[in-house]
């Protein structure tokens, strides 16, 4: 490394939100002779601290005004932190001009974030966008040659480490590593104020996408071991997997959060006050779910449905785990269990299962809600809005000669609930609250009944039932049937009506052979593609 790299900490500026480490990292500091500048509360903790610090209104010559909106926002702040060392012309100026340089900046904003999350008001949220501390931080950023910026308390350290080993000054790597991640942090603190004030307009312009947050975690790996992959918290505040508390188990993998996010957003259909509701996901698809009078009940249903396939799965629950629950899962290999609690029963017979990793979110995830579903594609990012589509019965339409009954009616409303979060093509039969049979991922309409009605037979085999569940089933279609044979097939199955979007050219020729099989058939109006 060249000398030239090394550059002395003398002089260093704190202004911190979260104070939660300062004065032990700012006594390492002073002890090490570097001059400490404040601002505000921060200076005031310094102080209370029984440390030595300068206020910077004693640099800038004002006082903060404004309930502390201008304080920062001063040539001779922001000349100490862009001045470059090496140009004399800068130099000049700054001794022309009573600068001080500043060689190392710590800063973190105001929560903002956290602000939005806990559902305060626009006004309220207004008033925690930090101003000075981004042009701070970009100013320090920019000039990493020559200054260190540090945007979280424990970038401290690394920094603190560097001046114990290079005599006082830190080197070009550690400081450009920290203005990267300086220009992260403001770049994801807009992204959150965009979105919030995005929320608050009738026609979101959107003509730029932004989208940014905190690193929650480094994976190990993603979906293959050559891949690298990494867990980011964003702004929305919604239960979920990412803000889930992770209370036993081992570390998550790229693919555990994957399929724990899509059991979790499917269990949350299911209100907890009307029904016990249980979810089996294997692979990012429904291998089973099912309504209970108990948690437990719902499980069993659930796993009966396809005990095959939910080796190894996921199960998400809608109410707070008990014991009876968790003593049915301890008998089965789950990856991970995922529910908005647990009581202190379940945890105990749980930890029996140390392997098994148990996610508690605290609620469920708000199925109406507002959001943004992303992909990546080359060169570019594919955005849209969450699938938020639900569908009532007064809602269906009935095109067959033969209307659905009450209890078909349930049925249909269930098996449409899950078809939702099917992989495209995709089937879904159900009976009595229960998942019988699920196709999923299929090249055509027809091969996901036909993959539906083998799950729903390897079902009954493995369960000893004399008949398939798919006997006096409804049956789902995510998308309209673009031909009569896909119908045909569920009437041999046994389905006794059917629930479609509707819409295609032939969906006469469809109705006629569900007319033909003594089928009840609704069309919603409403497609659920889910690629």
């Amino acid at each position: 490394m060249a000398d030239t790299d090394l550059v002395a900490i003398r002089r260093a500026l704190i202004s911190v939100s979260d104070k939660t480490g300062l004065a032990e990292r700012a006594r390492t500091l002073a002890d090490a002779g570097v001059e400490l500048v404040s601002t505000g509360g921060t200076l005031q903790a310094l102080r209370e601290a029984g440390l030595e610090a300068r206020d910077v209104a004693d640099i800038t010559g004002y006082p903060e005004m404004m309930d502390g909106r201008v304080k920062t926002l001063h040539p001779r702040v922001h000349g100490g932190l862009l001045a470059r060392r090496e140009r004399e012309e800068d130099l000049a100026a700054m001794e022309a001009h009573g600068i001080p340089a500043i060689d190392l900046l710590v800063v973190n904003l105001y929560p903002f974030e956290e602000t939005a999350r806990s559902g305060a008001g626009i006004d309220a949220c207004i008033e925690k966008i930090d101003v000075g501390g981004p042009a701070m931080i970009r100013a320090a950023a920019k000039n990493h040659r020559h200054v260190a910026v540090c945007v979280d308390m424990r970038d401290l350290d690394k920094v603190l480490e560097a001046m114990a080993r290079h005599e006082g000054s830190t080197p070009l790597a550690v400081r450009r590593h920290l203005a990267a991640k300086a220009f992260a942090r403001t770049a994801a603190y807009d992204s959150a104020i965009a979105g919030r004030l995005e929320a608050e307009t009738e026609k979101p312009a959107r003509s730029w996408f932004t989208l940014g947050g905190p690193r929650l975690q480094k994976l190990r790996y993603g979906e293959n071991p050559h891949q690298d992959a990494t867990l980011y918290a964003t702004p929305e505040a919604r239960a979920g997997v990412a803000s889930a508390r992770q209370v036993q188990g081992k570390e998550l993998s790229f693919n555990n959060i994957a399929d724990a996010d899509a059991a979790f957003e499917l269990v949350s259909e299911f209100d907890p006050g009307t029904c016990a509701a249980a979810v089996i996901i294997k692979h990012a698809n429904p291998c089973g779910a099912a309504q209970g009078e108990s948690l437990a009940a719902a499980y069993e249903r659930a796993f009966a449905a396809d005990p095959l396939s939910a080796f190894g799965g996921i199960a998400a629950f809608n109410r707070p785990l008990d014991a009876a629950t968790a003593d049915a899962i301890s008998r089965n290999f789950t990856e991970v269990v995922i529910a908005p609690d647990a009581e202190d029963a379940a945890l105990d017979i749980l930890s029996a299962r140390k392997n098994v990793r148990v996610l508690l979110t605290g609620a469920l995830a708000d199925p109406a809600a507002t959001g943004w579903t992303l992909r990546s594609v080359a060169g570019g990012l594919l955005v849209q809005s969450r699938d938020t589509g639900r569908i009532t019965e007064s809602q269906l339409k009935v095109v067959t000669a033969r209307a659905p009954d009450e209890q078909e009616m349930a049925d249909l409303l269930f098996a449409w609930r899950l078809v939702k979060h099917v992989k495209s093509n995709a089937i879904v039969f159900a009976r009595d609250g229960r998942s019988a049979g699920i196709g999923m991922g299929q090249t055509s309409r027809v091969e996901a009944v036909r993959l539906a009605v083998r799950k729903a037979k390897d079902a009954a085999k493995e369960n000893g039932w004399e008949t398939p569940g798919t006997q006096g089933s409804a049956c789902a279609s995510d998308a309209f049937f673009p031909f009569a044979d896909g119908v045909r097939e569920a009437a041999k199955a046994g389905a006794r009506c059917i629930i479609q979007p509707g819409g295609s050219v032939r969906d006469e020729e469809v109705i006629a052979a569900a007319d033909e099989a003594g089928l009840a058939m609704v069309f919603t109006g409403m497609r659920h593609f889910r690629h």
